[in-house]
Order: structure tokens, then sequence, then C-alpha cells
């Protein structure tokens, strides 16, 4: 389709398109709106609504520049991405500066991996008795605190319930709690 705006640099109507596409393309009458439609939506077709018609033009020379605008912007990315390679070369020789391999440095690396691995383990043991540590115990009191508070509170919802549907319908105690499955020894938590 971008053959047939190239080579005769009109401009189009949607109907138009839809005559000349089957006959010098092969392309199918019924796919040409969605055709047409999807490169005017990728920019490669302009498309003017004059009136009540659409008008769909594409032209080389906008092709080109459009070429010519991504090879800059790729070329000058390059160049950015040449530029920080040759940075970080550089920062690495003058890393390297100073750290040749000495038995000194050999042995401060053991001594660091040997330092390294003994925090892992100690960390590891604090890790294990951590339920020991007095702010994690505190913190289990307050939420035990919270638990039974809220244990009590929908005690306290289920004898008003029971108290209610005794007055509002006649049941039983008993007879309320067999069929709602609540114990006999059912109360609150001290």
């Amino acid at each position: 389709m971008m053959e047939i705006f190239f080579e005769t640099k009109d401009v189009f109507q949607l109907k138009d398109m839809e005559k000349i596409a089957p006959k010098e393309k092969g392309i199918t009458a019924m796919s040409v709106k969605e055709v047409l439609q999807s490169l005017v939506d990728d920019g490669m077709v302009d498309c003017e609504r004059i009136g009540t018609s659409n008008y769909y033009w594409a032209f080389p020379s906008k092709a080109l520049h459009a070429r010519k605008r991504k090879l800059e912007v790729l070329e000058s990315q390059l160049s950015e991405g040449n530029q920080k390679h040759t940075n970080l070369q550089k920062s690495i020789e003058k890393a390297k500066i100073g750290r040749h391999e000495t038995e000194e440095r050999t042995m401060l690396a053991k001594e660091l991996s040997s330092l390294r691995d003994q925090r892992e383990q100690l960390k590891a043991e604090v890790e294990k008795y951590k339920e020991c540590d007095p702010q994690v115990v505190e913190e289990i009191r307050q939420a035990n605190k919270v638990a039974k508070e809220a244990a009590n509170r929908w005690t306290d919802n289920i004898f008003a319930i029971k108290s209610w549907a005794k007055r509002k319908f006649g049941f039983e105690e008993n007879k309320i709690d067999k069929n709602f499955g609540i114990p006999e020894d059912f109360d609150y938590i001290d």
C-alpha cells in the first residue's frame, strides 16, 4: 500500500484506495481500511479530515526524513554508549592501580572471607534465639492482649444475639446452643 502512495505522490480518499489497492497491489478490498488505519496509527501515512471526508497521503521524502532522524538518534546513542564504555574502561584501569596480587592482599582477602562467614553464622545464631528477645516477647504479649479483647468482644456479641433470639422468637438457650454448635462451657476468656 505504501508503494501506491510513493509511486503516485497523490492524496486519496478511502473509497479511492479501496478501488486502487486490490487492482494494482492485490490487497483484498475488505482489509484495505484496516491496513490503511494501521499505517496511519504507525505514523507512516498522514490523514486529515476535510469536511466530511478523510484524505490520506504519504510522500517518500517524509519517510526518508523519518529514517534520517532515526539514524541520527541511533548514532548519538551509539556514540554515548562508546563514550560510557571508554569511561568505564578508564575507571577499571584506574582501580587496578595499586591492587596487584600480593601475599598480604591474598591474606587479607581470606581473612575478609572468614569474617563474612563468621558474621553469617552469628546472624543465624541470633535468629535462632530471636524468640527470647524482650522486644519480641513484648510484641507477642501485646498481640495476645489484642486477640483476647477481640475474642471477648465476639463472645459478648454471641451472648447478645442469643438474648435477642430468646426474646424475639422464644427459643430456649440450649436449643440455640445446639443448633449453632455453641459449646456448653462457652464463656469469656479471663
